[in-house]
């Protein structure tokens, strides 16, 4: 991600025209699986929107330096009941005989516009049968394009208009010169989930060194929140157009 925002910095992208982004999970797929916090409301908030919604419009917004202004969205719930909890630890619970209501969405569809002009489409579900955690964005531009799944973690697709040669090119992400690669192994040998968290951490604390603003700042994440009111504004409203 920190080398998709390189490259769009570079301009390597030209002037960028399109952002798609999508959170597919399908962990609640089974109509069995209880009513667990994360489907009430009054405990999440919201469903798949604010879960994983949020991390493909901050991931969107962090890459392409720009911000959402509006949005026009769609949300639905799948299936409307589910067992009660009866025994319940984080998401693992067992259900019972008693039925509950499900209170926030399921899957989250809209479409939005971002500073500059550029339009994106979103989509975050946790009824993608089969797909476990597959946030994926492609960046397309006057210059070039890129694309990156978080199921592939250590590699960024990219196209360079210029080069001649049709199609995408895989960058393995593990080279001293690549954002936090460095730091860790030899070249080739991968990064994981876990490593992410490290690398807020050293984030943090070298901005404390420093006497400088971490990042990402509670603007970011209030710029997040703007746009998942707005989708919710949107949704509820017939999928009218909501500015951010």
């Amino acid at each position: 991600i920190a080398l998709a925002r390189r490259f769009v910095e570079e301009g390597r992208l030209g002037e960028i025209r399109h952002v798609r982004a999508q959170y597919l999970q399908d962990w609640i797929v089974d109509p069995q699986f209880p009513l667990v916090w994360r489907l009430q409301k009054d405990k999440a908030g919201s469903g798949a929107l604010g879960d994983i919604g949020a991390h493909i419009i901050d991931t969107a917004q962090f890459i392409v330096g720009r911000s959402l202004t509006g949005v026009s969205a769609l949300t639905e719930t799948f299936i409307k009941e589910r067992p009660l909890a009866e025994e319940s630890a984080g998401l693992a619970a067992e259900g019972g005989s008693e039925m509950g209501e499900v209170t926030v969405d399921d899957a989250a569809l809209f479409i939005g516009r971002f500073e500059g002009g550029a339009l994106g489409s979103f989509e975050a579900t946790r009824f993608a049968t089969g797909r476990k955690n597959a946030l994926r964005i492609e960046v397309n531009g006057s210059a070039g394009s890129l694309a990156f799944d978080f199921e592939a973690m250590n590699e960024l697709w990219f196209y360079q208009a210029d080069e001649g040669d049709a199609g995408f090119r895989r960058i393995l992400v593990t080279e001293p010169d690549h954002p936090y690669a460095g730091a860790w192994w030899p070249p080739g040998h991968g990064l994981g989930y876990e490593h992410t968290f490290v690398h807020e951490t050293k984030d943090f604390l070298e901005a404390i060194a420093a006497g400088t603003d971490p990042t990402p700042s509670f603007e970011d994440g209030l710029r997040v929140q703007r746009v998942l009111a707005a989708v919710e504004e949107s949704a509820a409203a017939g999928s009218g157009w909501i500015s951010v």
